[in-house]
């Protein structure tokens, strides 16, 4: 494994799905904090972020509970300059002082370009981004350059050729992804290993889709008689990748981080009867009509109508898989609410240029408005 993960632990708290308070949008810091102590009283220090997350109030909340609580030297931080809206390249430096200031340090452990995709690709050139975060790596306000994506296995193949910087590259795989033909996290994997560039791993457990699964599945996991839950399994499938740094868990409650990390501190490779259970476990949910939202937000980032696309999505899926139809309609009313509904999307696609998951949301918005609305 590269050095750059040498004295990193195997597991990495994403501040992407930090809990809040009530039904409001603000970040439950008394929560954030226990988080925080917890999952370094047990030995993990990798924290990630990005400028984006909450509304930008996640850079804050890292620095409120971890910067300006514990000593620097105790704990490793990433954060990633996202490229969707912008427009002028002195924006890269404004983007950049700015998560700087929200996290409250001097240095980043771990910089990223965000979510280099199909259309940011060229964005990121164009703007200068690279040429400027070199510089501020030979400055030592980074300490390890790196991007995020979830592009084509060619397209990242090709930035690696193009920017042998990149010390390393933080990617989307887990179990239902390894082999999935859109998304192909087995390919984009063997890419980075090609460029011997170490990973990252997100969305271990899909979202926490892979962690909210059906009785069949749970009852599956239990015969395997290691005491598995569907989160655990997940997060050992992606721990014994060769490679890896760090697998990052975008946890929500306190529950989350003593369950992840009791699991991860003495974690063991997944044994045959596993990988078997595993392999019966996608077919399982492949069989089952769902569309694959990982509630990441970044196209609500984008939409002009400020759809609430996540939610819907959400409801839908459940639709799908129980049925009860007046109990879930009676629930889309008072999720989404008056404004943000599904029948005001105007299919004008920008979403799904944002979408890690290449999710056509024009076509799954008219079937919720069909369903819920009509």
């Amino acid at each position: 494994m590269s050095c750059l993960g040498k004295d990193i632990a195997k597991l990495g708290f994403g501040f992407m799905r930090l809990p809040t308070v009530g039904t409001t949008q603000e970040i439950d810091m008394d929560q954030v904090c226990k988080m925080v102590d917890l999952f370094l009283e047990r030995g993990f220090t990798y924290f990630d972020t990005a400028y984006v997350y909450h509304g930008g109030q996640s850079e804050v909340a890292l620095r409120r509970a971890l910067v300006e609580r514990h000593p620097r030297e105790s704990f490793t931080v990433a954060t990633k300059m996202p490229f969707f809206d912008m427009k002028d390249p002195a924006q890269v430096e404004e983007y950049f002082n700015t998560s700087k200031d929200r996290m409250g340090v001097e240095y980043f452990d771990f910089y990223l370009l965000h979510n280099l995709s199909e259309a940011s690709i060229s964005k990121a050139e164009e703007m200068g981004a690279w040429d400027f975060l070199r510089k501020k790596k030979e400055q030592g306000v980074i300490r390890h350059l790196g991007f995020s994506s979830h592009a084509k296995p060619e397209q990242i193949d090709d930035i690696l050729t193009r920017h042998p910087e990149a010390e390393f590259i933080q990617l989307q795989i887990n179990y239902m992804d390894w082999e999935n033909e859109k998304i192909k996290s087995r390919e984009c994997y063997e890419v980075a290993r090609k460029h011997d560039k170490p990973i990252v791993i997100m969305e271990p457990i899909k979202g926490g889709f892979l962690a909210s699964l059906t009785d069949e599945i749970r009852e599956l996991f239990a015969a395997t008689g290691s005491g598995n839950t569907p989160a655990s399994l997940a997060l050992r499938f992606c721990a014994e990748l060769d490679g890896i740094i760090t697998v990052l868990s975008g946890m929500s409650t306190l529950e989350q981080v003593e369950q992840n990390t009791a699991m991860m501190q003495n974690w063991k490779p997944l044994n045959d009867t596993e990988k078997k259970a595993l392999d019966k476990a996608v077919k399982i949910i492949e069989s089952h009509p769902r569309v694959p939202c990982t509630n990441c937000k970044y196209c609500m980032e984008v939409c002009p109508q400020e759809i609430k696309i996540p939610s819907i999505i959400s409801i839908l899926n459940d639709y799908e898989a129980y049925g009860q139809a007046e109990v879930i309609k009676k629930g889309y009313g008072m999720r989404v609410g008056p404004k943000g509904k599904a029948s005001e999307c105007v299919h004008c696609a920008t979403c799904e240029q944002q979408c890690p998951q290449h999710i056509g949301i024009s076509e799954v918005m008219e079937k919720a408005a069909g369903i819920f609305e009509g």
